[in-house]
């Protein structure tokens, strides 16, 4: 009885998302990798919901065009939605991790492209420290990495901002 009973504990970090020793990461040998910052006057909760209210991405992002969610309820391991944005068509993307207001991984495939995006969320003094980091891989990313590369450069620095006005907006004595 106290076997299994440690076993679902030990267990129960993983079925959350939070698998707090083995965070899931972007593929550091990927040819294509992003990474940015932005500190956003906002409170967390307020700029976590809307970065993770994948239906609502069209309304604030520019560049989303549709994002339609697979799975109810809040985005968690195996979560998943088909979007498209900057002329990439019905991405599937799916969560491998989460750590609520604080992390939440997503990836997949999309037109040869693979994706580990990762987002965290850190308050500090100023605002919340917003980090992105992202890596492509697949052979469309090997034949034009330069151009791909400036590509996810440009796409990371516009979400940023825009997430950074969506959340200020929403809270004007930012």
């Amino acid at each position: 009885m106290y076997t299994t009973v440690t076993a679902l504990l030990a267990a129960l970090p993983l079925a959350f998302g939070s698998a707090g020793t083995a965070p899931v990461g972007i593929d550091k040998t990927a040819p294509v990798i992003t990474r940015d910052d932005i500190v956003i006057h906002a409170p967390l909760d307020q700029i976590w919901r809307i970065q993770t209210d994948v239906e609502n991405w069209p309304a604030w992002q520019p560049n989303v065009s549709s994002a339609i969610k697979q799975t109810p309820g809040r985005l968690r391991p195996g979560s998943s939605w088909v979007w498209s944005t900057e002329g990439l068509e019905n991405i599937t993307s799916t969560v491998k991790q989460v750590q609520p207001k604080h992390r939440i991984v997503w990836g997949g495939p999309a037109q040869g492209i693979t994706a580990v995006h990762v987002w965290t969320f850190t308050q500090a003094k100023d605002g919340v420290h917003v980090h992105t980091e992202e890596s492509w891989t697949g052979d469309p990313v090997t034949a034009n990495t330069d151009y791909l590369q400036d590509a996810l450069d440009d796409s990371l620095d516009h979400w940023l901002h825009n997430l950074k006005q969506q959340a200020e907006k929403r809270h004007p004595q930012a």
